[in-house]
């Protein structure tokens, strides 16, 4: 990968982590769950579905900084979904990016209450855009509302829990992960889409391109936990073999699988190179999904 694109990553996700904090310091709510929030807000990551945002506006020739609160709207609403999936009632995990988790530091209930003032903020975040026409508000507030709720992300992980200890078939799993982890990451390459103008064709076009990467992040995950490190991806490696959950690998072998990331990998960019825009950023991106450790 260039190091045009490098700097790219590591001055946005900059930007992005000085900014996000804002969004919850000047909140009038008790310190305790600010300070809840900000734990996890501020515990890093890749920070891959805001850079999306601005990557998607980036692409289109359009300023990058008018896409900043929906990029922090995104990031706050993923927060607060690894805070949830954490707790005892969901997956029961003691370590996130390298650190206790939410409910470890904080309490189970103070968890709880962090992620649902993570989800409702996020929609302020949007409501805040400057220069934006109500209209597009709306459909973003509309987009947000599908990819994270009951139609999207919340229904992935429902399907999800309800699929462990069941032997799923392949269309099964991508109902799982084209909900829970696909339909996040499409909303901020649509976001930017929708930010700069773009016609409803090429909108479309980004929501594919978004579904493959999603999909090929999720095999990529169930990739990593089988063959990575707790020291790489930050987290318990083998959890998904505990919690009995159907991954790739267990359906299409771990060769399967990573025939199969390619194949998405492959499908994401032919997507881009039918869209009349600076897709560079977005296929290094999409390059970096495919061989990513954490």
């Amino acid at each position: 990968m260039s190091e045009s694109f490098k700097e790219f990553m590591t001055s946005r996700k900059e930007l992005i982590e000085k900014e996000l904090p804002l969004y919850i310091e000047k909140l009038s709510a008790p310190q305790t769950l600010k300070e809840a929030m900000l734990y996890s807000l501020n515990a890093g990551g890749k920070r891959l579905r805001p850079i999306l945002v601005l990557a998607s506006l980036k692409a289109f020739g359009k300023e990058e900084a008018m896409g900043m609160p929906a990029a922090c709207a995104v990031e706050m609403i993923h927060t607060y979904s690894l805070i949830h999936d954490d707790l005892p009632c969901m997956d029961d995990d003691d370590l996130r990016r390298g650190k206790p988790t939410n409910h470890k530091v904080y309490g189970e209930a103070l968890a709880v209450l962090a992620g649902d003032g993570l989800l409702t903020q996020s929609f302020q975040a949007v409501i805040s855009l400057d220069n934006v026409d109500p209209v597009q508000k709306l459909r973003l507030v509309s987009e947000l509302v599908h990819a994270a709720g009951a139609e999207g992300m919340a229904g992935g992980q429902a399907a999800d829990m309800e699929g462990e200890a069941k032997n799923l078939s392949l269309q099964e799993l991508e109902y799982i992960h084209m909900h829970k982890t696909a339909k996040l990451l499409t909303f901020s390459l649509v976001a930017g889409a929708i930010l700069a103008g773009a016609g409803q064709s090429e909108i479309e076009k980004m929501r594919v391109f978004g579904q493959h990467i999603g999909i090929a992040f999720q095999i990529r995950d169930d990739i990593l936990d089988i063959e990575g490190t707790v020291d790489k991806i930050g987290k318990p490696v083998g959890s998904d073999t505990h919690n009995q959950k159907t991954t790739y690998p267990s359906l299409l072998t771990i060769n399967g699988a990573k025939d199969k990331l390619a194949s998405h990998i492959a499908l994401a960019k032919n997507v881009l190179e039918d869209l009349n825009m600076q897709h560079t950023f977005l296929q290094d991106l999409t390059d970096l999904i495919a061989i990513r450790e954490s």
